[in-house]
């Protein structure tokens, strides 16, 4: 009966936020994230709480039992690729994001059934995957509840919850390289060669210099950048060969085409790479 009763209040509650909603501001505010991740998006949806002097962790939301992890409906992630997440493989699609706070640590529920008000009909035969993560105990206060994603790098993110005096982080991946290389590949072979971009990624994910240094020899032909672009990148693609008397002589005419152009932003990045060859 209890969960009954429950569910009609929490069906009540909706209907009355409906009716009212065009009149007065919801107690718990919602916010949407997209985060772009590799080849992909993330889309966090989720209404956030404020802790209005309450005890929120052990007080109102009781260790131990099932949350939405934020207010009002369920909190709802949407993956368009397939990630990790604390190293479990999770298929693109959308999820409910449940938790259960713990003094110590907490569990980390994703869902299937992500459409859903609160956690009253949340079953755990719908989980799909459950993680624990350590509790962060907070010094500062933090009002609003907060979910971010934060230290986000082309395959590598983490996710982090903030309220009260409590927190946790949950870390994702995911694994592009394989599509990424493929599709470079392919493009090599239109007319319409991507070397710039093509040249990053091989710099960036220390792929083969060799083959970047010839792309980046092909760029210094393309008019449609200013010359101090491909100078900076057969720069450092020369750098990370261990020709460093070159890098530094690339470098300069980099910084001599920049001045020119009047681009101190790469005047400063191709100096840096002077810098650097010169240590």
């Amino acid at each position: 009966m209890k969960k009954v009763s429950a569910i009609i209040c929490a069906f009540l509650l909706v209907a009355s936020a409906t009716s009212y909603a065009q009149l007065t501001p919801q107690p718990s505010s919602s916010q949407t994230i997209v985060q772009g991740f590799g080849l992909g998006s993330i889309k966090l949806t989720y209404s956030r709480p404020d802790v209005k002097g309450r005890k929120i962790f052990g007080g109102m939301e009781p260790y131990g039992v099932v949350w939405r992890t934020g207010a009002n409906s369920a909190t709802v992630i949407k993956f368009t690729d397939d990630v990790a997440i604390e190293g479990k493989k999770i298929p693109a699609g959308e999820y409910g994001l449940f938790s259960i706070p713990g003094e110590n640590e907490w569990t980390i529920i994703i869902s299937k059934q992500p459409n859903q008000w609160g956690a009253y009909s949340y079953k755990e035969a719908d989980d799909f995957a459950r993680f624990k993560v350590k509790t962060e105990h907070l010094t500062e206060l933090t009002e609003t509840m907060t979910l971010a994603f934060t230290n986000v790098a082309p395959t590598t993110s983490e996710l982090q919850m903030r309220w009260e005096h409590s927190g946790f982080t949950v870390h994702l991946t995911t694994d592009v390289d394989a599509k990424v290389m493929a599709r470079i590949d392919s493009a090599m072979n239109t007319a319409k060669k991507p070397y710039y971009e093509a040249i990053i990624y091989y710099y960036n994910n220390n792929k083969d210099m060799t083959k970047a240094l010839a792309w980046a020899n092909e760029l210094e032909k393309d008019k449609a950048f200013p010359p101090f672009v491909p100078k900076l990148w057969k720069a450092r693609v020369l750098l990370k060969k261990g020709d460093k008397a070159a890098a530094i002589v690339t470098a300069e005419e980099g910084v001599k085409a920049a001045t020119e152009n009047k681009s101190d932003e790469y005047v400063r990045l191709n100096n840096e790479v002077i810098a650097q060859a010169k240590k």
